[in-house]
């Protein structure tokens, strides 16, 4: 199964119920240009994320870091870190995703001991998962079989899988990890979904650069440090960029033309839009809606 447009809430958390079955997990294959940005935008969920290449390459970004990944490599992604994906050099990258409540990891009786605090943890966003190393080997060669598993659905496969997930686990977290939990990195990561959560609330509306800030807590200064660090552009183009996206489901509904689409999305002029658009998306807002028609 393909996710190709995925609901985030208002701090842009994903909305996605990542089940499969009776499990607190879903795995699924991604192929990056399929989705209706053409890439992952940013988002973050509860669940932890295993991402598994399968084809051509890709860069994420996790939090304020991009990782580049070739075929055959895997990544972790921490419970609660806002990431997102693009495609590398057009190489129609297609990944297996694998998401898996914290809490379906472990029993309850081991959560607390050996789950939580990597979730609280504020030195690891995510782990980068080779074959260079034997216990990223064990990992990526888990995920294959969890996502046979599902493919399958042999008997008792449910109980299969959960003894997979506990070797993921061990795996990561008999290597050494020295966890930090640093306060101020914890401030950081809530004043950027902060700032994001108030651009999804009122990308509708006129915004200026003191707006923003204001959201986050931060002066105008720091504001686009943050911007750069997390998404690697400023406040405002991230907004171009937004708009952009919302854009996307409207150009497909009949009853709206592109300048009614260009308002709904917060653009005060239509040529502006049009311009915007086609240099976003390399195509017209028009040609677009003709093509998805």
């Amino acid at each position: 199964m393909q996710i190709k447009d995925f609901i985030v809430d208002k701090n842009f958390k994903e909305l996605t119920h990542h089940r499969t079955t009776v499990i607190s997990m879903a795995c699924y294959r991604t192929t990056i240009n399929h989705n209706i940005n053409g890439y992952i935008p940013m988002h973050w969920h509860e669940e932890f994320q295993f991402v598994l290449i399968i084809k051509g390459q890709a860069i994420f970004q996790i939090q304020e870091e991009q990782v580049i990944m070739d075929e055959g490599e895997a990544l972790f992604i921490n419970s609660g870190c806002l990431h997102l994906a693009k495609d590398l050099n057009n190489s129609g990258c297609i990944y297996t995703c694998l998401n898996v409540s914290p809490s379906f990891i472990l029993s309850q009786e081991l959560f607390r001991t050996y789950v939580y605090p990597y979730i609280e943890a504020t030195n690891l966003s995510y782990i980068l998962l080779t074959t260079k190393e034997q216990w990223a080997t064990n990992i990526i060669d888990a995920i294959l079989e969890i996502d046979r598993l599902i493919q399958q659905s042999p008997a008792i496969y449910e109980i299969d899988i959960s003894i997979k997930l506990a070797q993921i686990w061990r795996n990561l977290i008999v290597n050494g990890f020295q966890l930090e939990y640093k306060e101020s990195e914890m401030l950081k990561n809530q004043r950027m979904k902060e700032m994001l959560n108030w651009i999804h609330l009122h990308y509708t509306e006129r915004i200026v650069l003191e707006d923003i800030a204001r959201a986050g807590h931060l002066s105008r200064s720091e504001c686009c440090r943050y911007f750069k660090r997390f998404v690697k552009e400023t406040p405002l183009n991230y907004v171009m960029e937004y708009r952009i996206q919302k854009s996307l489901l409207l150009l497909q509904q009949p009853q709206y033309n592109v300048t009614d689409v260009a308002y709904q999305v917060g653009f005060n002029s239509t040529s502006y839009f049009i311009n915007q658009f086609k240099k976003s998306m390399n195509i017209t807002p028009l040609a677009y809606k003709k093509k998805m028609k």
